[in-house]
C-alpha cells in the first residue's frame, strides 16, 4: 500500500497538471483535494526540492509543474515520497541490500515468489506518467500537460 502522503502528493500533482501553466495556490489545492494544508505544504516543498514543482510568489503566485506531466513517472513520485517500492530489500533496484536471514539469493524461494510480481509492478509504475494517469481517468488535456 502507498502512504497517505503519497496519495496526497499524487492528488496535488494531478491538480497542478490540470491547472496548467497558471498554477494554483496551496490553499486552493488543499481545499479542492481535501488535503490538510499544512501537510500539503510539506509535500509541495519536497516535490519542489526534487524539481517536480515550482512556485511563484505574489498575488498571482502559487505552485505549478516544473516539468511536463509527460516527464513525471508514477514510479519516480512514489519512490520520492515513500522510498523503495520493492517488497523485499534484495529486490530493490535503488536501495538494494541482502536480506539478513537469507544465505543464498539464487535459491531463495521467497525472493523468487515476489520477483516476477515486483518486476511487473515496477514496469508499470516506471512507464506510466502523470499525463497517462490523467488521460486514463478521462480528464487529460494533452496540450495543457505539455505533450
Amino acid at each position: 500500500m502507498i502512504t497517505q502522503k503519497a496519495r496526497y502528493a499524487f492528488k496535488a500533482l494531478i491538480a497542478l497538471a490540470r491547472a496548467g501553466e497558471t498554477g494554483l495556490a496551496a490553499r486552493d489545492v488543499a481545499a479542492r483535494e481535501q488535503i490538510p494544508q499544512a501537510f500539503l505544504e510539506q509535500i509541495l516543498l519536497d516535490l519542489k526540492r526534487a524539481g517536480l514543482v515550482g512556485s511563484r510568489r505574489g498575488r498571482e503566485g502559487g505552485y505549478f509543474l516544473a516539468r511536463p506531466a509527460t516527464d513525471i513517472t508514477i514510479g519516480n513520485v512514489l519512490r520520492l515520497v515513500d522510498g523503495p517500492v520493492a517488497p523485499l530489500p534484495c529486490l530493490s533496484r535503488n536501495s538494494y541490500r541482502p536480506c539478513a536471514d537469507c544465505s543464498d539469493e539464487a535459491t531463495c524461494a521467497v525472493r523468487h515468489v515476489f520477483a516476477e510480481a515486483y518486476d511487473a509492478t515496477v514496469a508499470v509504475l516506471d512507464r506510466t506518467t502523470l499525463a497517462d494517469s490523467l488521460v486514463t481517468a478521462g480528464t487529460g488535456d494533452m496540450a495543457a500537460l505539455g505533450a
